[in-house]
């Protein structure tokens, strides 16, 4: 018979598992302490039995839970709820079971410092808001108990509001550090993969794309042909290396390069164009393609992720910003696009090194009936909630800055 295939265990890697594991052994230190004041006491109790009564119930509660703080998964709501429920039964008790002299006189409540562990356990699960709730109930039920603000009785109750509310503010700082940090160590994962997939390409794909370019150059003809096409390929091959992974050229450049090189389908057709996928996409893979000669692309080198539509109509967007580049910026001019993620918004730029719009030559164009900037750029970012910023330096060429937020696009009607 063979041995059964254990199931590999999990490790948890996380800030907040050495404070919850800290709050068990609180509960379970503080139970004791409690036990030990009520018992050296005993006797100066008026109703002791009331008291023996409530540290017995205390005493079973932690019997039954002193594991349901040691992970945030067992640690729920409820269970919090619960053992601020009891805490503050206790403290209220105490003030019926206790003789007012030795209440007047700042004696420990029967929960005494157990009662920390149940506010702690809100800090650490809730942050300080829930925190600052807990430590006001155990403020108010204080001073029931005491009748009066008495200035041992503020002290306290002071203590434990300021330091529970200051364990939760660190409890959420930690947690957002964790994220980042693993989100960190998502990009850098994805860079080193990145990093070697380059190093595999550079070394075949980019050396063959380089050596046709060469040697299609120097036989000129359609060769030459095939050569600027390597040439083109080689470009968005080392895109993609650098920045993420390309889609499928779009089918109007299929077509035309196909047309060029005498590979066009009978008739001259052109494919169909690809349906949107629904869901989230990758705006970088939409936008790589664009990558040529002429045109850089740089953006992160995770997922940017936006709805297909609007992903798409952005898309448009930035190709109607390259094909302004193309006709005003004049021949030779370079352009870069630049994608980056915000966390509400995506926002692309498309910079260009021509020799710049002058000034009011917008406002003329569209009065004029060309409206190319006003409807194919700015007319899309405006039905999806977004916008599109001009910024035109007379011989220093333009930036156009389109912005997207996050889950406001409109559909298209």
């Amino acid at each position: 018979m063979t041995p059964r295939s254990r199931k590999p265990r999990v490790v948890r890697m996380s800030v907040e598992l050495p404070l919850w594991r800290a709050l068990t052994g609180y509960r379970i230190l503080t139970l004791c302490y409690a036990l030990a004041i009520f018992a050296i006491n005993y006797h100066e109790y008026a109703h002791p039995l009331g008291g023996a009564l409530y540290m017995g119930v205390l005493t079973a509660w932690m019997a039954l839970t002193w594991n349901r703080s040691s992970t945030p998964e067992r640690c729920t709501k409820r269970f919090l709820m619960a053992d601020l429920a009891l805490a503050l039964a206790g403290i209220l008790i105490t003030a019926v079971v206790d003789t007012p002299a030795r209440i007047d006189g700042g004696a420990a409540t029967l929960p005494s410092i157990w009662t920390g562990g149940a506010v702690l356990g809100l800090a650490i699960k809730g942050g300080w808001r829930w925190a600052a709730a807990g430590s006001t109930l155990v403020a108010l039920a204080n001073l029931a108990e005491r009748g009066s603000p008495a200035r041992d009785t503020v002290h306290n109750v002071l203590l434990v509001w300021v330091s529970s509310i200051a364990i939760g503010y660190i409890v959420e700082v930690a947690r957002a550090s964790e994220r980042t940090l693993a989100r960190a160590l998502r990009i850098e994962a994805a860079t080193r993969e990145r990093e070697r997939l380059a190093r595999d390409i550079h070394d075949s794909v980019l050396q063959v794309l380089a050596m046709v370019q060469r040697r299609g150059a120097a036989l000129g003809g359609e060769a030459a042909e095939l050569g600027q096409m390597a040439g083109e390929q080689e470009i968005a091959l080392r895109t993609l290396v650098a920045g993420g992974l390309l889609p499928p050229q779009r089918p109007a450049e299929q077509a035309e390069r196909a047309g060029q090189a005498g590979d066009a389908e009978p008739g001259g057709s052109v494919p169909d164009a690809p349906r949107i996928p629904a869901g989230p996409i990758d705006v970088g893979a939409l936008l790589a393609p664009y990558a040529g000669a002429d045109v850089s692309f740089a953006g992160p080198g995770t997922p940017v992720l936006l709805e297909a539509a609007a992903a798409a109509e952005l898309a448009a967007a930035v190709g109607a910003a390259l094909d302004n580049v193309r006709k005003h910026a004049g021949e030779g001019a370079r352009a870069w696009i630049l994608l980056e993620d915000e966390p509400g918004a995506v926002i692309v730029s498309v910079r260009d090194d021509g020799p710049g719009i002058p000034e009011g030559r917008l406002a003329d164009a569209e009065r004029e009936g060309r409206m190319g900037v006003a409807l194919s750029i700015r007319g899309r970012l405006r039905d999806l909630g977004g916008s599109a910023e001009l910024v035109s330096v007379p011989g220093q060429g333009t930036e156009v800055e389109l912005k997207v937020p996050r889950g406001n696009g409109k559909e298209q009607r």
